[in-house]
């Protein structure tokens, strides 16, 4: 039994694993300074970043829970998951493998040239 496209439910492990997954990977990209801030830190003190990074640490936390916690960044990561979705089902490729580049060494060649 082929699954619709269009269809909009989504199963539990949608909901729970796979959308969550999608807004920590959105949310890291947004508060990048942040996270390169922490980054910084944490490889500036070394054993101490426990005690020395908390300032930075408090303030990615409070980025990243702020669009964990904000229902249209989770509108919009459901959007952008059920398009991934509907356009699997239509073609059966992944995103990872539609969105990959083929080498600059590819050659093409028209009808023509190939005689």
């Amino acid at each position: 039994m082929a699954l619709d496209p269009a269809d909009q439910h989504l199963r539990h492990v949608e909901k729970d694993v796979l959308i969550p997954k999608i807004m920590r990977e959105k949310a890291r990209e947004r508060c990048s300074e942040q996270v390169q801030d922490f980054t910084r830190c944490c490889k500036d003190s070394g054993i101490l970043m426990v005690v020395k990074c908390r300032k930075e640490n408090s303030a990615l936390k409070d980025c990243l829970t702020a669009y964990y916690n904000d229902p249209a960044f989770y509108e919009e990561c459901k959007m952008e998951y059920l398009k991934e979705r509907e356009e699997f089902r239509k073609t059966g490729i992944p995103a990872k493998k539609r969105l990959q580049k083929l080498p600059t060494s590819i050659v093409c060649f028209s009808e023509d040239q190939l005689l």
